[in-house]
């Protein structure tokens, strides 16, 4: 499919999807003609695109998303992917537990100014 398809089906503009390429996120190829420079993707950028939008959400970095890529792509290996995605469940847990300390020193903090 091309990019105006894949942006339509996924709901991504253009510009993100070019984005996500440009990071080696997502691949396309040369299209058939030779009269015009068109790119075409897989159906399974679909799946990445979806994938991406969650995890961009829940904080992932495009750093965190290439490991997770690479690492699929290198040899579908989804035990490294797995890797990644429990390094980066630890990272969030141990941020989650920071901000906990933080909103409980603050509240005694208030509790104390009366």
């Amino acid at each position: 499919m091309r990019i105006g398809e894949l942006a339509q089906r996924s709901g991504f503009s253009r510009d993100t999807i070019r984005f996500y390429e440009q990071n080696g996120l997502i691949t396309s190829t040369v299209g058939d003609s030779e009269t015009n420079s068109y790119r075409k993707y897989k159906d399974d950028c679909l799946v990445w695109l979806e994938f991406f939008a969650g995890a961009r959400e829940a904080g992932m970095s495009v750093a965190d998303l290439r490991s997770i890529v690479e690492a699929n792509a290198e040899s579908c290996d989804r035990e490294a992917a797995r890797a990644v995605v429990l390094g980066k469940i630890e990272e969030l847990n141990e941020r989650a537990d920071q901000i906990g300390n933080a909103i409980r020193f603050l509240e005694n903090t208030l509790s104390r100014l009366g």
